[in-house]
Order: C-alpha cells, then structure tokens, then sequence
C-alpha cells in the first residue's frame, strides 16, 4: 500500500492502522514487517512489486497475486479465482518491452507488427500497432498533439496527465494485463507505451477493410430495404440499431477461440426476452473449449448446439437487418459473428425457417397466397417424386383420375437409378453454378438444358417424367427460403425414394414417420422444433398459416417465453 493510502486510512480513522507487507526471499520463505519498522536486506522490494536486486546474490520474486503491481497487503488482498489466469505485468523499460514484443507477437519478424517510438516531455513513449488495422489519421492527431509537450506539462502522475489530458481519442481505456492488451492490439486497436509505467493505453483507432452493405443475394425482395450485413461486427450491429432504436436493446460481447479470439455478440432486447434461455445460451458460449473459429458462426452453431446428425437446421441465419430486428423484438436471441455476413436468431422452429421476409412486403391477403405457394413448393419438393415413384411402382394405388400418372415405358436405367442419377446431377449444375463466373453462366445453363436433358431423354437413359417432376422438386427447393433447411429436405427426399425403392408402400409410410418424429423430438435451445404444430397452438400455427394484418398481431409468441406478451404499448389496440 503507498504512503497516500496510509495517510487517507490515518485521517479517516484518526490512528495509524498497523499494515502488514509480506514478500518472497530468494529461498521462496514468506517475510512480513509492519510499515514503518525498518525493513531488513530482503524486505528491499519496491512498492510495486517489481524484480529487483538489491544485494548480490540476493533477488526478490513478484508477489503470487498479480492483481495489482503492489505489495500484498493482509487487509485488502485477495486470492484470484481459480478460473481466471493470472495477469502478466507491463514491463518497465522500453527494451524490455520491444524485447517481449519480439518473443510473443514475432515483432521484427511479422511485416504488419509496427512500433512507432517517439519522447514526448522526456518521457519514451511506443505506439504499438498492426499496419492493416490502425487508422492512421487519428494517430497521426495524436501524435500531432503530444509533440507540443514539454517536460514542465508532465506532473508526477504521468498516465493521469496522458489519459486526461493529452491523449485526443475518442475511445481510450488503461490496461495492466499484457495479454489483454495483445489481444485488443490483435483486434485492430492500438497500445501506446510510456516507459516506466505499468499501465499501457488502448486506444480504439481502427480501420477493417470492409466492402458497403448490399443486398442479400439468399433473402431478395422486390421492395424493401437492399442493405444486408458485411463481414464486420460493428457495421452489422450498427445496422440493427438503426431499426431498432430501443433503450432496452442490449449487445453483449465475448471471444471465443484460443487463437482467433473471435468477437461474438449476443444481442437481445432485454425486457421481452426469456432471461433463462439467455443465460443458458451465455452458458453455452462461454463453455465452448475450441482453438478458433475461422469459419465464424457455422463453426460457433455446432459448438453450441448438439444435434449429432440431425440435417435439419436447429438456427436460423439471416443477411437482413429488418429481419434480424423483426426476431429480436418477438423475443429471439441473435449472434453476431465477426467475419460473416450473416445473423444466427435462436432459437428457431421449422416454420419459423419456410417464412420470407417479402411475405410482409405486400397486403395480407398476396403475403398468404405467395405464403401458400410456398409451403406447396417445400411439400412438392419433399414428396412429389417419392408418391409418382410409388405410384409408378404399384399402379393399382392411383385414382382413376390419375391413370396419366406413371411411366409409360421405362427407361435404359432402373428408376432409382435414374433418381439418384438425377439428384447428383441437380447437386453438380448447382455446385458448377456457384463456382462459374457469371459471363459463363449462360453458357452452363445451356448445356445443362440441351445437352444434359435432352439427349438423356432421347437415348432413352431417362424418363420424360423423371426430368419433369425431378425439375419441379429442384425449383421447390431453391424457393425454400432457408438454404440449410432445402439441403435437409433434398436429404429426406433421397431416403423417401429409397425407401419406396425397397419397401414400397410400408416403406414410405415408416420412413415419412420416422422423419416427424425425429422432427417433434428435435429441440432449438430447448424450445420444440414443430411449434406451433406440436405441441398444438392454435394462435400460433393461424399466424403461420395466415399472414395477419400487423394491427391484429397483438402477442409475441408463446414459444419464446416473452416477458411482456402484448405488443402494443400500454396494452393499447388501435
């Protein structure tokens, strides 16, 4: 404890309270004397705890608790918690820290490592850096600044004189922890050193190579908002708040990853959301034991949710900020991911995956109807072509009314092969598509209608039918608005066919009822998957069914857990 403390303690109590310093021998033996006795050769440590030698042969340790660069005092010291690592101190003298620079970050090594050395009023000062992050302009301000003092502008206290009054930033914070202040360097902040202090200064002076926000090309609407999220947090946090000018809206952050030490976000509006799902969820990210996450929010959603093999989607993405902001105030929780484009909302059911946002573009009565194709072309692209296969295969099953449906001759191939042939061809033209450049596009598109489609039929590899409805099936998938969930459903469709192929009929039935099950015991965060279907919600599943008219929408949903239930303020319906 410094003397000023002492003399506070004395003039608030009106004696000397006895303090107690205690400090590590060479030997490793524990010392103590009362302040104001003499201390012996060993006690020659200095008040901040800093290694010293004082004698030859004689050197003093750091004090076992790293809170503070002070010495332990018995009445105000206390053990750090297990769970936290220890702080590692700033170094003092300016080589020591370019020295620490060197073996920890590769300074000298690594191209894009800068430190600016620079006195300002006799004091030696470093600013430390990463060349692809700083906004030079700032610093340069500051530096610009800083060059007018003289030593006289400088008091005893020099981290106060810079942090208060010299240091023209916006965003400045103190820092003692050396890791901590790697990490916020690594982040695109910079640090800026004053030898002989063991606080260093964070300044946030930074500038992401950012591309400008656009429009989604998996969410397009054809009237609506045409910005959608980048790959930097701040401009996709940003985005959000611009909708959402809520004094209760909140974004909390957290790293994740040993090496990355990626920025996650979690944002929530914090008077409506269920604050025990929200723990949990806090829970489950601070738990996760992983090395990095370069692949962003895909990588951070299987470290959170635990669903084995199960191909259906258990969150939900989103590029759209009028969407993400539309969740947030139903009750949902969203992560932001630096580095991606795209929003996780949790939880999440299965119809809460086939709505678009462009539903909500137009009047009620045309948002049902685009609603309803919809859902056709989803149910089309499940079953359509494993019910024609049954029906091709057992023709006694069709309605008079359907005797055009089926084969009329079969093909070269056996019909499961000519579907499964069919199914890897979609996914191919799919895959070629996204990795052609777009001036080829045409060309591609050509070739997978003419020379693809047509010749296979006329060789009599496949069936007319087989194209036609393995067409149909292919555009009720891509009009499925959550690209993850029309992965899922091509999967389903593959075992539906498969299982017609060896089963027939009882086939389809166990197959189509092994998959709702698996759906109904699926759970996003601990929400049921198939709400509002099952368990059964009659207010729920007619505003899926139904889009409703935005003044007769007066609930959030039940699933959520919401704190306040009504939307409309003060419980007012206008």
């Amino acid at each position: 404890m410094s003397g000023r403390d002492s003399g506070d303690n004395e003039e608030q109590t009106g004696f000397k309270k006895p303090v107690h310093v205690f400090w590590y021998d060479s030997e490793g033996k524990l010392k103590e004397h009362e302040e104001g006795e003499e201390a012996s050769a060993d006690s020659g440590a200095d008040a901040k705890g800093q290694v010293e030698e004082v004698d030859e042969g004689i050197h003093f340790t750091e004090p076992p608790f790293a809170d503070e660069e002070q010495p332990i005092i018995s009445h105000r010291k206390r053990p750090q918690s297990q769970t936290e690592k220890p702080k590692v101190p700033i170094p003092l003298r300016m080589e020591d820290f370019l020295h620490k620079l060197e073996e920890d970050i590769g300074f000298k090594t690594s191209f894009d490592i800068v430190v600016r050395e620079m006195t300002f009023g006799n004091k030696r000062t470093a600013f430390f850096f990463l060349n692809g992050f700083a906004k030079d302009t700032v610093l340069t301000e500051i530096i610009k600044r800083l060059t007018y003092l003289e030593s006289e502008d400088l008091s005893t206290d020099v981290m106060h004189d810079f942090f208060d009054l010299y240091v023209s930033a916006v965003q400045v914070a103190q820092e003692q922890d050396w890791e901590l202040m790697l990490t916020n360097v690594m982040a695109g902040g910079t640090a800026m050193y004053i030898e002989g202090q063991s606080t260093v200064l964070l300044i946030d002076a930074k500038a992401f190579p950012a591309r400008n926000p656009e429009e989604p090309s998996l969410e397009r609407v054809v009237r609506g908002s045409r910005d959608g999220f980048v790959e930097t947090m701040l401009v996709n946090v940003t985005l959000v708040r611009r909708r959402l000018r809520d004094k209760k809206l909140r974004y909390e952050i957290m790293r994740v990853g040993e090496r990355t030490q990626t920025d996650v976000c979690i944002a929530y509006i914090d008077d409506i959301v269920d604050k025990e799902m929200l723990d949990a969820i806090k829970d489950k990210i601070k738990n996760i034991k992983i090395d990095g996450l370069p692949l962003a929010d895909k990588q951070l959603e299987e470290a959170t949710v635990k669903r084995g093999w199960n191909p259906f989607p258990l969150v939900r993405y989103s590029e759209r900020p009028d969407t993400v902001a539309v969740h947030l105030m139903e009750g949902h929780v969203a992560l932001f991911v630096d580095t991606t484009p795209s929003v996780m909302i949790l939880p999440t059911t299965f119809f809460d995956l086939v709505q678009h946002a462009e539903e909500n573009r137009q009047t009620p009565f045309i948002g049902t109807y685009l609603r309803w194709v919809r859902y056709f072309g989803i149910a089309a692209s499940l079953f359509l072509l494993p019910l024609w296969f049954l029906f091709t295969l057992k023709p006694e099953l069709k309605p008079p009314a359907l005797d055009f449906i089926g084969a009329q001759k079969p093909g070269k191939l056996p019909m499961v092969a000519q579907f499964l042939l069919a199914e890897v061809g979609v996914d191919l033209m799919r895959m070629a598509s996204i990795h052609t450049p777009t001036p080829l596009a045409t060309a591609m598109s050509l070739i997978a209608a003419i020379l693809i489609g047509d010749i296979a039929v006329k060789t009599g590899l496949f069936v007319n039918e087989v194209v036609l409805y393995m067409a149909i099936a292919a555009i009720g998938m891509f009009a499925t608005p959550s690209y993850e969930l029309g992965l899922a459903n091509r999967i389903i469709r593959l075992l539906l066919i498969v299982a017609v192929a060896i089963f027939r009929v009882p086939g389809f039935m166990i197959s189509t009822t092994v998959v709702f099950i698996m759906l109904v015991m699926s759970r996003s965060f601990n929400r049921p998957y198939m709400w509002p279907l099952i368990p059964f919600d009659a207010r729920g599943l007619w505003s899926i069914i139904i889009r409703v008219p935005v003044l007769s929408n007066r609930t959030r949903p039940n699933l959520l857990k919401p704190q306040q239930r009504d939307r409309m303020p003060n419980n007012k319906h206008r």
